[in-house]
């Protein structure tokens, strides 16, 4: 077998339902990807945020087992991880981040040779836009500009120039990603295969698409303009300080969408890199998502708080090898389940981390039945109550019931999803994929067939023991606040 580079590249908050839409409205690279590989169209998270579901991908195990979530927000070092087994085995190994969850601070960093935080990059623009779009920050800078520049009016140009940039800021890395990666395809020794995981950010909030993409996806009659002044502040919106209308939010899902089209682009120019450095025909080429986003969905905004199918349904399309024109295939699948199949596509073994994984191989030739369920955890809320009444003021009474852990099982007829607070859920998404009424009363043989399953699967394995607060950087915490992380 010809020695295989293989590529993970995550669309950081994309959901497949909302790449479904931007496929339907415009020519694709991912369109173009799928006619030639394999599309998953049933494919879950294992978690609704990146730094538990990233840790899942690169473990093959779920919350419970991996320990990294929001009661302890760090990949413990007893995990062996998906580049350490691909290190192990001869192959370079390569990291670009642009996620701050996905770095070494946070436990990452194991097995990669080269790690390439890219959001490094663009922090200065996104320091001087946070200073712009505070009161506070905005009198300082109004002070400062009255003592050094009164009176010159090729400054106030520049000036109000330069802030248009930094509101429309709209590119989270992907471009620098890009640039960065040839570089490295251009001096690198070819002589081992490489294994390259690549975080990109654009579907994150905020939602800043280049114009020329927002207006392809923008409800008619809404200016680009009109369209970034509708507020982005999702705890303010959930915790009722910020009204947001349903035309918000047909906005706001325009724009989420034009992110998701020109991000699109971007990893058809990341295959177009691989063409031009003869990669492209030698390597297995991943496409997923870590989570999705609630966009006023169930009520809420950001991917916190629930495990809803807006959040945990994501994209999942493979090229090149064993997974070359085989169209479209419908059977569930978890993203804890791409490590064993990416092992088995090029024939490492790496016993000890198979010991560990939870995910199975749906790798054509895997002798595994398919699956007859997911399952999916939010460990604690992220922000908790304290830190989200910290950044809006008093919380309503109603926010409360957001302060819980949940699971849930889903199979491709129903959903239960469980709360620590003894809340239960019931969906028959076979026949309400948007989990809109909730029908556990009306279905308790449902209910505690399932619930005795879940019961089953968490009593199965060991859980991680460690819990508490990690430190980070005061430079890591600002850069995770201007991704609406709050801490």
């Amino acid at each position: 077998m010809t020695e295989q580079n293989v590529i993970v590249v995550l669309m950081d908050t994309a959901n497949f339902p909302a790449v479904t839409v931007v496929r339907g409205q415009t020519d694709t690279f991912l369109t173009e990807l799928v006619a030639q590989g394999t599309e998953y169209t049933n494919t879950f998270g294992s978690a609704p945020w990146s730094l538990p579901s990233h840790a899942s991908v690169f473990t093959g195990a779920y919350s419970t087992k991996h320990g990294a979530h929001a009661g302890y927000k760090h990949l413990n070092e007893a995990h062996i991880t998906l580049p350490e087994a691909f290190q192990k085995n001869g192959y370079e190994t390569v990291a670009v981040s642009n996620n701050t969850w996905i770095s070494e601070e946070f436990g990452f960093g194991r097995g990669f040779q080269t790690f390439q935080k890219s959001w490094q990059y663009v922090q200065s623009d996104i320091d001087l836009g946070r200073i712009a779009r505070t009161e506070e920050g905005t009198d300082k800078l109004t002070t400062l500009g009255r003592e050094l520049f009164s009176g010159n009016p090729l400054v106030n140009l520049v000036n109000a120039i330069y802030g248009k940039f930094v509101r429309y800021h709209h590119d989270d890395g992907a471009k620098h990603t890009n640039e960065w990666i040839d570089g490295w395809l251009t001096d690198r020794d070819d002589s081992d295969p490489f294994f390259l995981f690549v975080n990109y950010l654009e579907p994150h909030l905020e939602y800043r698409p280049p114009e020329e993409f927002a207006e392809q996806f923008l409800p008619a009659g809404v200016s680009y303009d009109e369209a970034m002044d509708i507020p982005q502040d999702a705890w303010g919106y959930i915790a009722g300080t910020v009204e947001l209308s349903d035309r918000d939010f047909e906005i706001l899902r325009g724009l989420y969408r034009a992110e998701i089209a020109y991000l699109d682009h971007r990893i058809g120019e990341l295959k177009a890199l691989l063409e031009k450095h003869n990669e492209w025909e030698d390597t297995i080429f991943v496409v997923t998502g870590d989570h999705g986003e609630n966009i006023g969905d169930h009520g809420l905004m950001d991917h916190q708080y629930c495990l809803y199918d807006t959040l945990l349904h994501v994209p999942l399309v493979i090229h090149g090898g064993s997974f070359t024109d085989h169209g479209t295939i419908d059977e569930l699948v978890q993203l804890t389940d791409v490590a064993p199949t990416l092992l088995d596509e090029v024939g490492i073994k790496a016993p000890e981390f198979r010991e560990q994984i939870q995910g199975r191989s749906f790798h054509p030739d895997a002798e595994t039945e398919p699956r007859e369920r997911i399952i999916a955890e939010y460990m604690a809320p992220q922000p908790s109550m304290d830190a989200l009444e910290k950044r809006v003021g008093d919380l309503p009474d109603e926010i409360d019931q957001y302060d819980r852990s949940l699971r849930t099982i889903r199979t491709e007829e129903w959903k239960l999803i469980r709360g620590s607070d003894g809340s239960l859920e019931l969906y028959d998404v076979g026949s309400d994929p948007e989990e809109s009424a909730n029908v556990a009363d009306q279905h308790p043989d449902v209910v505690a067939d399932l619930q005795a399953e879940l019961d089953e699967w968490v009593n199965s394995f060991e859980h991680a023991e460690h819990d508490g607060s990690v430190s980070m950087r005061d430079e890591t915490k600002e850069r995770l606040e201007d991704l609406g992380y709050l801490q």
